[in-house]
């Protein structure tokens, strides 16, 4: 038995790996800087299609339009935040979008009512750190802190579960384009095609509520549910 089919669970990059190589083997448009891939090879792996004798199966169910909405967010570096129900595939999305654009989907931080700034800029190795003091050795980087590094897009899942302390850092990473690190004396800019795409579940609101701040750095798209039972068979046909 092979390591891959003793995953319970894939990355998408790795689980539709035949489809992405060849989305990039028959790219014909520009490619914007930190992409794999052009916007209309992105949306062709969201909403399915074929190249060349490759069927791209469709990854996302609903309108076409909402997903072309969120590509060009992610486009003009601005931040994507997809907000809908429970099982609107806001999560599923966002790890497409990212395995297509930039092909590892596993920047990702989880929000819980635990999750810490930390988690969202850089922590330490306490043990490095009071043995040789600060250092890049003993940084700990968070997957924002290593996408804006890489030019790359990091994912946020279940925004409005974090504590508002905790979205604030993000507000300053969106509108700044970089990070601060005191401790070494450097700033940190983000390269091009640096973005991050949160989700929030509607469900939630009035747990941590966004700030009007916050919201501002993000284009927001809502996913509806389902609009027909056909609709909804189909989804789970598919997954």
């Amino acid at each position: 038995m092979s390591e891959k089919t003793k995953v319970q669970r894939l990355p998408a990059e790795q689980l539709f790996q035949k489809e992405l190589d060849a989305l990039i083997a028959a790219e014909q448009y520009p490619v914007p800087s930190g992409w794999r891939m052009s916007p209309r090879s992105v949306l062709t792996y969201i909403c399915g299609g074929r190249v060349g004798d490759t069927v791209i199966t469709p990854k996302y169910i609903g309108h076409q339009r909402l997903v072309e909405i969120a590509i060009s967010t992610l486009v003009t570096d601005r931040a994507l935040l997809l907000i809908g129900e429970p099982g609107t595939a806001k999560s599923w999305l966002s790890e497409h979008l990212t395995a297509a654009i930039n092909g590892d989907s596993t920047r990702v931080i989880q929000g819980t009512a635990g999750t810490t700034e930390e988690q969202i800029r850089y922590s330490w190795n306490y043990a490095m750190l009071i043995a040789q003091g600060p250092s890049p050795a003993a940084m700990l980087k968070s997957p924002v802190y290593r996408a804006m590094e890489e030019g790359a897009i990091a994912r946020v899942e279940e925004i409005s579960r974090c504590a508002s302390e905790v979205q604030d850092a993000l507000i300053s990473i969106l509108s700044e384009k970089r990070i601060s690190v005191p401790e070494l004396g450097l700033e940190v800019p983000a390269q091009k095609g640096f973005s991050i795409i949160a989700t929030a579940n509607t469900r939630d609101k009035g747990v941590n509520d966004m700030s009007a701040a916050l919201k501002r750095r993000f284009n927001i798209v809502v996913l509806p549910a389902p609009e027909t039972i056909e609709e909804e068979m189909e989804i789970v046909r598919t997954r």
